[in-house]
């Protein structure tokens, strides 16, 4: 299955071109770093390139100031991580072992240099990528996280890094590795924590406090200007992304929880043209967000938008859950949906601590070698219920109908029914949740005769419905009767993307009538940027 970058120990080096580096001397200064110096440490703006001439630079372990890597950076190579193409911070500390003379080019100004020349962009952008999947894959980070299977807070900032392809660290309290680390902090090993290099306990952790250390919750001036807001970080909404920056459009893409919205959630799309092997759907959405930024588009998350205005001259004025508000000549609307609620007593009190939305690498360890059950029957609950086969002792499929025939693609739901560790029950439904801190069981109802059974798990995925996010429009723009964004024909608009109020457009599957499919979505949210262009050229 495709990944989000290449192999950094097998991938072929291949150096900058002597044109390449001539440029970036144009653009940059000469620096001399005396060995032992910083260049970078955790935590700090990754704002600027850095080219190596000569000398040596090394990778440091936060925590005891030793070599974190047998490799070396040396001359014709570079410093960086893909964190720079969103002016996010550093994730490791890095220091010249000897006397190094680099050259240095400011952000903004290696950014124009990457898109003007695109040849030189493929190399930086590769190599980026592939030392993130190297982090992933080692579970390499400044971020350490102490008790995540204890602790619902730290949970949280797991699944937000998980989700969001952010490398970390996780110990078991008590562990040896937790207490070398809590020794280092100067913190008790059998409390839960949340660390961030040597020095940064987190209090009360949360996402977003996770997001600041790492920049992702992009430092944003009040009142900012963008030619265009993107709101929700799903397929629909990157793809609008990477087609804004590619035409020159200041675009902002805003997500409260991570990129890749609900597509993100899908453990395997095997049906998304030109991934034969199939893709996950974060990896997927991650592609794009890496295109976005490498055009200029800039993301900022988690945040959610609460409250979208029309300002006088025509502009739109969107205010963050934080009091934070944004402009932009048009609005982008690709908040996607979200799975419903289910009416079941103490729901509320199991998510996060049994009760889940989502189906990743972070879940799956929950629910390893005992039983898992998965509500719902499109196919999101499918590709789920085939992901967590892997892990869990067995997966128990509730479908609240009689067949997965209209709601499941036929290649799906053929291999669910073969799979020995998937049991598919029709007609069957949860009705009720058992536990004290974590959930313990669950009833299953029969929908036919209303008998009911009590069976053992640790974990139930709800998969079921899918409401709009649209109350944050401020009634704007008109919706149908189950809260999606009325657009084209329905509203007498010539473009099938363009909603009531002139200026904001509608797309993916926030969208009513639309395909809901993650390709679909794409092509949305792809095509949009044109009318939006159109209309910020008119405005101006």
């Amino acid at each position: 299955m495709e990944t989000i970058g290449p192999d950094l120990r097998v991938m072929q080096r291949v150096p900058l071109a002597a044109s390449h580096v001539a440029a970036i001397q144009v653009a940059g200064a000469e620096r001399h770093y005396p060995a032992g110096t910083f260049l970078a440490r955790a935590g700090e703006p990754a704002d600027r390139f850095v080219y190596v001439k000569e000398g040596e630079i090394e990778v440091v372990n936060p925590f005891t100031d030793e070599r974190h890597l047998p490799s070396t950076l040396g001359p014709t190579q570079f410093m960086g991580e893909i964190s720079f193409l969103n002016g996010g911070n550093w994730s490791m500390p890095m220091r010249a072992v000897k006397d190094t003379s680099v050259i240095e080019v400011p952000r903004p100004e290696m950014l124009r240099l990457m898109s003007e020349i695109p040849e030189m962009s493929d190399i930086i952008i590769t190599v980026l990528a592939a030392r993130r999947r190297r982090q992933l894959d080692t579970h390499d980070g400044t971020l350490v996280l102490i008790g995540e299977d204890d602790d619902r807070a730290v949970r949280r900032v797991a699944e937000f890094a998980s989700r969001n392809r952010l490398p970390y660290r996780s110990y078991a309290l008590g562990s040896p590795e937790a207490g070398a680390v809590a020794t280092s902090c100067s913190i008790s090993s059998d409390r839960p924590a949340v660390i961030f290099g040597r020095d940064i306990v987190v209090t009360d952790p949360t996402p977003d406090k996770v997001a600041q250390l790492l920049g992702l919750n992009y430092r944003l001036v009040d009142d900012e200007a963008f030619d265009v807001l993107i709101v929700g970080g799903g397929p629909a909404g990157v793809a609008a992304g990477v087609y804004a920056g590619a035409e020159g459009l200041r675009a902002l893409v805003v997500e409260d929880v991570a990129i890749g919205g609900q597509a993100g959630t899908s453990s395997r799309i095997e049906n998304y043209m030109g991934f034969p092997t199939g893709i996950s759907g974060a990896d997927l959405v991650w592609r794009g967000e890496v295109q976005a930024m490498k055009f200029g588009t800039r993301f900022a998350m988690p945040r959610r938008v609460v409250r979208l205005e029309r300002l006088a001259g025509g502009a739109f004025c969107a205010t963050f859950d934080n009091d934070q508000r944004v402009r932009g000549q048009a609005v982008v609307v690709a908040t996607g949906v979200q799975y419903r609620r289910l009416p079941i007593e103490r729901l509320e009190a199991f998510e996060g601590a049994g009760v889940y939305y989502a189906a990743t690498e972070i879940e799956a360890r929950y629910c390893r070698n005992a039983e898992a059950i998965v509500i719902g029957g499109g196919n999101s609950a499918g590709q789920a219920a085939m992901f967590l086969s892997r892990s869990a002792r067995h997966v128990r499929l509730l479908v609240r109908g009689r067949s997965l025939t209209t709601s499941m693609s036929s290649y799906l739901s053929s291999r669910l029914a073969a799979d020995p560790a998937i049991t598919i029950e029709y007609g069957a439904e949860v009705s009720a949740l058992h536990g004290d801190d974590h959930l313990d069981a669950v009833t299953i109802r029969s929908v036919a005769d209303e008998t009911t059974r009590t069976i053992s798990t640790c974990a139930v995925f709800i998969m079921v419905g899918a409401a709009p996010n649209t109350n944050w429009l401020s009634g704007l723009v008109k919706l149908d009767d189950h809260g999606f964004v009325l657009t084209g024909e329905a509203i007498g608009a010539s473009s099938p993307y363009a909603t009531s109020q002139p200026g904001i457009f509608a797309v993916g599957d926030v969208r009513a009538s639309s395909v809901k499919r993650v390709a679909s979505s794409v092509g949305e949210g792809s095509v949009v940027i044109s009318k939006v262009w159109d209309h910020v050229q008119n405005r101006e």
